[in-house]
């Protein structure tokens, strides 16, 4: 059982397609870097845009309140729980951005921002109560053995006594899955210290998406046959990588959460490249491609266009997700 809410469980010929690929197997393979982990590291950066400008200033101040949180892990945590919405509710009557059932709130919200009141609907009251929160549970949990923030974690999700009594993270499932699903959407929100590792599955995407240059655009559209193969951008996305055993979720601003997050100078083919009118906040997200190298995408531009190569160099560009198979399973299936 949780404590405040249930868990929510690019120009290149067509033709050359089998020499291309191949070309880009040798690459994705032969680039490799370390992906620091940077659980309970309270220094941690938030990774561009990853965190709405809202509540970004919020997030890494409050994120840095104990050693066991930082702002990437909070940021994980919010955006599992409401997905920065600050007037989600609910079933369970789990309320705010934070989502803190009433009598959680009663006992931990806090007054964040000293205006004089404690409203759960407000971030700037809810933010601050989490991490404080998070920091208080951590106390709790101090004298168990194994990681500090992991404790934390699951003493979130099932109790400080739990923890105690079984000396660390419980044997619960759920509890265990929701001790990785957060520390793994952790390295979605923070910014990486280090060149992040290349994805496995990478070439396969680019030949699944290479193989419809020139389908039709269709919005909504997810490939099957009522829709005559036809896709969206973050349709053709999804596809490419489920045909690799991955699955992300349906909207571009969620797979954007599916791993780490390369600068521009470290893009690797089979990157997610996004594309924004809001550059400081990733849920504006209007727009995906699968990055081929050499500043160029396949994606599926628009209504009236067909699948094809593009520039990634606009002035829109967002950024970019390294698709990793545990990113994308530690995603909520709503937000």
């Amino acid at each position: 059982m949780t404590v405040r809410k249930a868990w929510i469980v690019v120009t290149v010929a067509a033709g050359a397609g089998l020499s291309f690929v191949m070309v880009l197997v040798i690459g994705v393979y032969m680039v490799a870097g370390n992906l620091a982990n940077g659980v309970g590291q309270g220094a941690r950066g938030l990774a561009k845009g990853a965190v709405p400008a809202a509540y970004q200033a919020l997030v890494q101040k409050w994120g840095n309140l104990c050693t066991a949180i930082n702002p990437a892990l909070l940021a994980a945590q919010l955006y599992q729980e409401s997905g920065f919405n600050p007037d989600a509710k609910s079933p369970a009557a789990a309320q705010g951005i934070a989502q803190f059932i009433p009598g959680t709130w009663a006992t931990h919200g806090i007054d964040g921002d000293g205006d004089g009141d404690r409203d759960v609907w407000d971030p700037n009251d809810a933010i601050p109560s989490a991490a404080k929160y998070d920091c208080t549970l951590a106390k709790y949990v101090k004298d168990a053995p194994g990681d500090p923030t992991k404790n934390m974690l699951a003493a979130y999700n099932a109790g400080a006594y739990a923890v105690i009594k079984y000396g660390g993270v419980p044997p619960y499932k759920e509890t265990q899955n929701y001790v990785k699903t957060i520390t793994t959407l952790e390295e979605s929100f923070a910014a990486p210290v280090t060149r992040v590792d290349p994805s496995k599955q990478a070439a396969g995407a680019i030949y699944y998406a290479q193989k419809k240059l020139g389908t039709l655009y269709l919005w909504g559209g997810n490939g099957t046959a009522d829709q005559g193969g036809r896709f969206d951008c973050s349709g053709l996305t999804k596809a490419a990588y489920e045909s690799v055993g991955i699955t992300l979720p349906r909207v571009a601003n969620d797979q954007y959460n599916a791993g780490p997050h390369p600068n521009r100078d470290e893009l690797l083919p089979g990157d997610l490249v996004f594309f924004s009118d809001d550059l400081t906040n990733s849920r504006a997200i209007r727009h995906v491609g699968i990055y081929v190298g050499g500043g160029y995408m396949i994606n599926a531009p628009r209504a009236g266009a067909v699948i094809r190569f593009d520039p990634i160099d606009t002035p829109d560009y967002f950024g970019a997700t390294r698709v990793t198979e545990d990113g994308a399973k530690a995603l909520p299936t709503s937000v």
